[in-house]
């Protein structure tokens, strides 16, 4: 289990040993057979950025935010990839560590939105209603992408939070990031003459929370306090100050199950976020 550890002020807290923190699985106290501070193992990032018509304003900011965030984060043995997604999904780069070929991919970020009708978020096409695919590019990037990978794995995805059309649930979409062991770190980012106006005012900051939560990661919103940017250090910062933690679970069983992990700090003034738990493959 990678996790972070928050004081009340909201700031990472360093020099936690095993005896700080005890892990349960399924409400069941577990031994701690591994603890460790793990700022330098190997990183693999994908980076998800929503390119629907609500965006079309803030994709320029969202390709320089990137590479910067991209040039300060990763490290020798680190990659990334990048994938678009707006009526469908795009790889813009494959697993890489070269900066210029993250470049290129961000460079490529346009708008994908359909060619005819009126949406924000794109227009409706044949067989479905197709807008923004938001839960099928989370599913596809866990599963095609993290889930042979080892080591630390995190999806960033930049969204206005609405989805219009993915085939795949958001259950199916978190369960696949589970799977990965891959952490989602969710930025809301929007538009809002799209999301006060076409939705009538709603947020996709529910769902966006959820798939963060439920994965160990955070979600953050762009706002005056907030640039993209700042965002993007605050990640930076958290996937440099995680701690790994590591048990055999007292149920033996391989029944595919999902078994929830909790971990609590004996100093309950400190918060910790880490993964809702697993799924024990069969």
């Amino acid at each position: 289990l990678f996790f972070s550890v928050r004081d009340k002020r909201g700031g990472y807290v360093p020099g936690l040993t095993k005896d700080d923190v005890e892990v349960f699985e399924d409400g069941k106290k577990q031994e701690t057979k591994f603890f460790s501070r793990e700022s330098d193992l190997p990183l693999t990032i994908g980076l998800l950025v929503d390119v629907s018509g609500s965006q079309a304003a803030l994709i320029e900011e969202e390709r320089r935010a990137s590479y910067r965030f991209f040039s300060q984060v990763l490290r020798k043995k680190d990659m990334a990839f990048i994938i678009s997604f707006g009526v469908d999904s795009e790889e813009l780069q494959d697993f890489t560590n070269s900066l210029p070929l993250l470049q290129k991919g961000l460079d490529s970020l346009k708008l994908n939105a359909g060619v005819s009708g009126y949406s924000p978020t794109g227009t409706t096409v044949p067989g479905g209603n197709r807008g923004t695919v938001l839960y099928e590019s989370v599913w596809l990037a866990a599963k095609e992408k993290l889930r042979s990978e080892v080591g630390r794995k995190a999806l960033v995805v930049i969204t206005d939070g609405n989805d219009v059309g993915s085939r795949i649930k958001i259950e199916k979409a978190i369960e696949e990031a589970q799977r990965s062991d891959a952490i989602i770190y969710s930025i809301l980012f929007e538009d809002p003459r799209f999301t006060s106006g076409f939705y009538g005012g709603m947020s996709g900051e529910g769902p966006m929370r959820r798939m963060a939560e439920e994965t160990g990661g955070r979600v953050f919103r762009v706002d005056r306090k907030n640039s993209l940017s700042d965002i993007y250090s605050q990640i930076q910062e958290e996937m440099r100050t995680q701690y790994a933690l590591g048990y055999t679970p007292s149920n033996p069983a391989k029944d595919g199950t999902f078994r929830r992990t909790e971990l609590r700090v004996k100093n309950k003034d400190l918060k910790v976020q880490v993964r809702k738990g697993y799924y024990s493959d069969k």
